[in-house]
């Protein structure tokens, strides 16, 4: 069966306005909270990762660098909800409410149709697949994510076409990779009202890990989150801009829970924000912007995207741009020695076997690994991982389709003076002027 009806392609409401949250608060039961914690250490046992919660950083990076440098991975959109969810070990009510698909599980079958069965339920680590090992063996100091879904068993679903989900007990498929920190500025973290978002932050402050780009009011939202290094420390900004579909009405304020809204992509709007980071940043500081904009589709860059995250740079508030909406890689520049990533890709998603934009071959992702000097933030060399999305899993990419994802990264790297190349381990790196 091939679905190509525009509710079932992968793509987000962009520009719709939910109505205003809710007030209804809702605390995840202690039996949950033994679950979560319980899990957590589990996983973390496994992978070696340390775990950190904003403000509150004590762990030491795994080390790719020396101490004079920091490794991170960054990938786009974790879209842990819907489909994915449901063939993990807790699922919450497949019901969804999209113009063409009633039920999650249908994503499962058009997953299952298209490369075979996934054995179901499958283990919290399972949609890492490859990465595990790319990540035990890279080693990188920090693991920052763009979480895409909300973390909830809210019943609250916001009317706004396709909204995400995964159950709490099922978030163990995070912490299974080691995620230090969960960027939450997205345009699905808040499809289940305020309810939901209150239990997701709940959730993953319970787990141990860091979010940043929402929050119980404006000024946890703007806040970083703070991950420690042995000789510096990683700050992470979120953000979430409207023209990829966050609403307005999501803003954090004084009152409400939210996220932190970019509303202005000027140079003075990067300005401002440029002052409040500097205000917080000490020596030896990495800060991510980390930014969800723009459209799902196409390579193309907006020319306000472009001179945003420039002026961002210029007036020190980022080493590095981590972009992501796109649901494929867009290309990438280094400006004044700081890598910009205007589009990561999703990284998990359950779109497997959905028909509408196969030309992008949105199965391939990429694994992005800059590393930096952490005395001034400058990039010292990035190298990017190559993977498939298969039965909901991540798995090594082929030497062709790494070719193909090479070539299109490159051509669209050049257009802002960048190039990908390979390496003999298969990986991809970026060189620069």
């Amino acid at each position: 069966m091939s679905i190509t009806e525009p509710g079932l392609r992968p793509a987000r409401p962009d520009k719709i306005h939910a109505p205003p949250e809710s007030s209804f608060n809702l605390h995840p039961p202690r039996s949950r909270r033994a679950f979560l914690n319980g899990a957590a250490r589990f996983t973390l046992g496994l992978f070696l990762a340390p775990m950190t919660v904003r403000a509150m950083a004590t762990g030491q990076g795994g080390g790719a660098g020396s101490g004079d440098e920091a490794t991170l991975f960054l990938c786009g959109d974790v879209m842990t909800g819907r489909g994915m969810d449901q063939v993990l070990p807790h699922p919450s009510d497949p019901r969804l409410f999209e113009p063409a698909v009633s039920s999650a599980l249908d994503y499962v079958e058009l997953a299952e149709r298209a490369n075979g069965p996934i054995p179901k339920p499958v283990a919290f680590d399972y949609p890492w697949g490859d990465a595990l090992e790319e990540l035990k063996r890279r080693r990188p100091d920090k693991r920052i994510i763009n979480l895409e879904t909300s973390v909830t068993r809210s019943e609250d679903a916001l009317p706004k076409g396709i909204n995400y989900r995964m159950s709490p007990e099922n978030f163990p498929c995070i912490t299974a990779a080691g995620i230090d920190c969960c960027v939450l500025a997205n345009n699905h973290v808040l499809d289940w009202g305020e309810a939901g978002l209150r239990e997701t932050l709940a959730t993953i402050e319970e787990a141990g890990v860091a979010e940043a780009g929402a929050g119980l009011d404006h000024e946890a939202a703007a806040a970083p989150a703070i991950l420690d290094l042995p000789h510096g420390r990683v700050l992470v900004f979120g953000f979430g801009c409207m023209d990829s579909g966050v609403s307005p009405a999501w803003d954090a304020t004084a009152r409400h829970p939210g996220v932190n809204l970019l509303e202005d992509l000027s140079a003075d709007g990067a300005k401002k924000i440029a002052a409040r980071i500097k205000a917080l940043r000490k020596p030896n500081d990495v800060v991510v912007a980390s930014i969800h904009w723009g459209s799902n589709w196409g390579y193309d860059v907006p020319g306000s995207h472009r001179r945003f995250a420039h002026a961002l740079i210029e007036e020190d508030g980022a080493d590095i741009v981590h972009g992501h909406s796109s649901h494929h890689p867009r290309g990438i520049e280094v400006h004044r020695g700081r890598p910009i990533l205007y589009g990561c890709g999703d990284f998990i998603n359950d779109y497997e076997g959905i028909s509408g934009y196969e030309s992008y071959r949105d199965d391939l992702v990429l694994m992005y690994l800059p590393t930096l000097r952490i005395k001034d933030g400058a990039l010292v060399r990035f190298a990017m991982v190559p993977f498939q999305l298969r039965r909901f899993r991540l798995h090594r990419a082929s030497d062709r389709d790494a070719e193909w994802l090479r070539k299109v990264m490159d051509r669209e790297s050049r257009k802002f003076g960048a190039r990908v190349n390979r390496a003999a381990d298969g990986s991809l790196t970026l060189e620069w002027d």
